[in-house]
């Protein structure tokens, strides 16, 4: 559909806009929510991150593309409940659990999971995965995953280009190194 289209359909609070951006854009939005927090209540942060999309869908002015716009939304959302958790000093926990059903599809030429999906299980690449840091964990998932462009990572993580860049790097290097500590060795 016609983003522009969307976005005139959702500021006139339409039903078929709000039907087909749920459908459109819930999945990569739960995906995202699941990397970034670690949880089982993917539905209840995605229903919030909707609820703030359609309360705030008349101020967006359409600097970015739509999907930008929402993946930092998601994000901002994400660290509001972690927020909230560290100050109820509830702690995140086992992300191989919570990644059960999450499908990774690589994208990226250059990525690190398509380097190693053969070689190991998806468990084992999990329990890796699972140590790296909220952050690595998000730059990967959004680049090497979900194949969005650097801009549209420094929109979503409020960050220079020049930093996603060199954070990506340094997420995918802390990423090739937990790789070798389990003998699998990335070129």
């Amino acid at each position: 559909m016609n983003e522009k289209k969307l976005v005139e359909g959702l500021k006139k609070k339409k039903l078929w806009a709000y039907e087909a951006l749920y459908e459109e854009y819930a999945p990569k939005l739960g995906s995202v929510i699941k990397s970034y927090l670690k949880t089982d209540d993917v539905e209840d942060v995605l229903q919030e991150t909707f609820i703030k999309v359609f309360k705030s869908i008349k101020r967006f002015r359409g600097d970015s593309k739509l999907s930008t716009w929402l993946y930092r939304i998601t994000v901002n959302v994400c660290k509001d409940i972690i927020a909230k958790r560290k100050k109820r000093k509830q702690f995140l926990t086992d992300f191989q659990e919570r990644e059960e059903n999450y499908n990774l599809n690589p994208k990226s030429s250059t990525n690190v999971f398509k380097e190693v999906m053969d070689e190991l299980s998806y468990e084992e690449l999990m329990e890796i995965i699972n140590r790296l840091s909220e952050e690595d964990r998000l730059l990967i998932k959004l680049r090497d995953v979900d194949g969005l462009a650097y801009a549209e990572i420094a929109d979503i993580i409020e960050k220079p280009v020049g930093t996603v860049k060199s954070k990506l790097h340094y997420a995918r290097k802390r990423l090739r190194d937990m790789l070798e500590e389990v003998n699998y060795h990335v070129q």
